[in-house]
């Protein structure tokens, strides 16, 4: 049955009785007439916003008429109190391009939104409560959200579709069956949104478990075309992933001894780190920067189907073409043509010139916080009292003697463990124990830890405190009086960096950790390029001050996408963030 699953938006403003989508026993319908909404994924946070017009293009050519995205509560507050919605947060922006383009929204505001990013979207200082209850009606927690969507709801409510806007349903918070425990909670959310002036339809989303109960079993294709013979909704989560771009993925808990952080890609964001290691390209040579016109192959044995119709690029891939013929079918009109595709190019490899070794960058940082016993990052008196949300921090404490180094599990996530600025091991979730070498006199002992994504999803959202969150011992005596820096590698520092006169040549033996600096000469007009470290440990790439995320050689995730648009023509700047010495020294 073919429908008309695309209204004009001036003949809805012509209907003196505007009435939105609505849901009875069968199907959905949009002005009392059957409507068939035929969605799919697209998160402007993830997506460059100059190309925001292309993937939702695209989506349209698809056969698509709903784009659905997530609200993440993590970057529109970044500060208690601090709100931002320009540039690439402009929800409103996003909002308009898709009602300009005939497109639908379904929009997921959370204050929770899962979404394999940071703790679920919401903001970390919200754990500087020692008894918060995330998630609950706890009175810390609901006044948060309040003062939240205080902002936001006003910046939705114009666009709803009985404003003559493309917003035409709701969804309150996100998969709260899958772990309730406050059975207010959902009421608040509800009464939350109403009161502010959403008038649309609103919605839940369940857990897979439930799904699971309607599943139809089969590929991509064959489960889309059978689910509209059934006259049934769909949502293609995701048809554009996009990317985790800095500190932003999140991490898996459910079912693991430990944590898992999510890779920095989203096209394939189910791919856990370490999850799979053979095949990764290493190199002696010189330390240099691939740059390629496509990513790499990614090897890893849990992947969900984010692997989108739209590669992380913006690229069609075969899924996409086959979609569009299935989705063709339902439609009376031809289908938009193709947009076209963006160029890419590829350079010659960048030869790294200079360093900078971490121990000589501590003078960018924030004022050191001194503090008898270790204090756990959120809780950090750094970034206007908000605590430090992402990155890394450095622990030091003055030592006497060598021994046994026990963490108590106390790291979170990962820690490089130096003596005397000397390299000694990792302790982490599995490994909790080092031997330090013996030595004469005060000795520092320092402790890099890095915060390696929160977890996203599951019943431990609550202890997703990062840093030392407890004591650490040294031959079973508790170690105190320690200095506290905070290194979550914000643009401003990552500028200091930049324009630091402390850089030394590579020809000199360099330090680990330390920083590197490259320089990418962009001839013509920027187009997309991707990035490979073969040789290289683990870490995070920068580029102009950007964040592209991180890498890591045991894998899956072999390269970092990097958006035209993020670079100028003529000089770019590159900077590496290298943890540990490898094999190309």
């Amino acid at each position: 049955m073919k429908e008309n699953v695309n209204r004009s938006r001036t003949e809805v403003r012509k209907n003196r009785h505007v009435v939105g989508l609505r849901a009875n026993s069968s199907q959905f319908t949009l002005e009392t007439k059957p409507f068939r909404i035929l969605g799919g994924s697209i998160h402007y946070f993830r997506v460059p916003r100059a190309y925001w017009m292309d993937r939702l293009q695209k989506m349209k050519a698809c056969g698509l008429n709903t784009v659905t995205t997530y609200v993440p509560w993590n970057l529109h507050e970044p500060e208690r109190g601090v709100f931002n919605f320009e540039d690439q947060l402009d929800l409103e922006a996003y909002l308009r391009l898709a009602a300009s383009l005939g497109l639908w929204v379904i929009l997921r505001p959370g204050p929770y939104i899962c979404a394999e990013w940071d703790l679920g979207g919401l903001p970390s200082w919200l754990l500087r409560d020692k008894n918060m209850r995330l998630r609950t009606t706890y009175p810390g927690f609901t006044a948060a959200v309040n003062t939240f969507f205080d902002q936001l709801i006003k910046k939705v409510v114009p666009h709803q579709y009985s404003r003559g806007g493309p917003v035409i349903a709701v969804q309150v918070e996100n998969e709260y069956g899958s772990y309730a425990k406050d059975k207010g909670y959902m009421h608040f959310i509800k009464e939350a949104l109403l009161s502010r002036g959403i008038t649309e339809l609103l919605l839940t989303s369940d857990n897979k478990e439930g799904l699971k109960l309607g599943g139809v079993k089969g590929d991509m294709v064959s489960v889309v075309t059978e689910i509209l013979k059934q006259d049934i909704s769909i949502n293609l989560y995701m048809f554009h992933g996009g990317t985790n771009f800095g500190f932003m993925n999140g991490a898996l808990a459910v079912g693991l001894p430990a944590p898992k952080p999510m890779v920095t890609s989203y096209a394939v964001s189910r791919c856990l780190i370490g999850e799979h290691s053979e095949g990764i390209c290493h190199s002696k040579r010189h330390r240099c920067l691939f740059l390629a016109p496509e990513p790499a192959v990614l090897i890893a044995h849990y992947l969900s189907d984010y692997d989108a119709p739209l590669s992380e690029a913006g690229d069609y891939t075969t899924k996409y073409h086959l979609l569009r013929n299935v989705f063709s079918r339902y439609h009376t009109q031809p289908l938009p043509e193709l947009p076209s595709l963006r160029d890419k190019s590829a350079y010659q490899p960048v030869l790294v010139h200079r360093h900078l070794s971490l121990w000589d960058t501590l003078h960018f940082t924030d004022k050191p916080l001194k503090s008898e016993r270790p204090v756990n990052m959120e809780n950090l008196p750094v970034n206007n009292k908000n605590g430090q949300s992402y990155g890394y921090t450095l622990y030091e404490t003055t030592i006497t003697s060598g021994g046994a180094l026990n963490s108590r599990n106390n790291i979170r996530d990962r820690a490089l463990v130096f003596v005397d600025k000397h390299f000694v091991g990792v302790l982490d979730y599995k490994i909790q124990e080092l031997a330090l070498p013996d030595g004469k006199g005060k000795r520092t002992l320092s402790l890099l830890v890095e915060n390696c994504g929160r977890v996203n999803y599951g019943k431990t959202l609550d202890e997703q405190r990062k840093g030392l969150v407890g004591d650490i011992e040294l031959n079973q005596q508790l170690l105190r009086d320690f200095i506290i820096r905070s290194l979550d590698m914000k643009p401003g520092f990552v500028n200091r960096l930049g324009n630091s006169a402390h850089w030394v040549s590579v020809r000199q033996r360099p330090s680990f950790p330390g920083f590197f600096q490259a320089r990418l000469y962009v001839s013509s007009s920027p187009k997309d390029i991707f990035i490979k470290l073969p040789g290289w440990n683990k870490g995070v790439v920068f580029i102009n001050g950007k964040n592209l995320g991180r890498y890591w050689s045991i894998g899956p995730q072999q390269t970092l996408y990097v958006p035209g648009p993020w670079l100028r023509r003529g000089d770019n700047q590159v900077i590496v963030f290298e943890e540990q010495e490898t094999d190309a020294y």
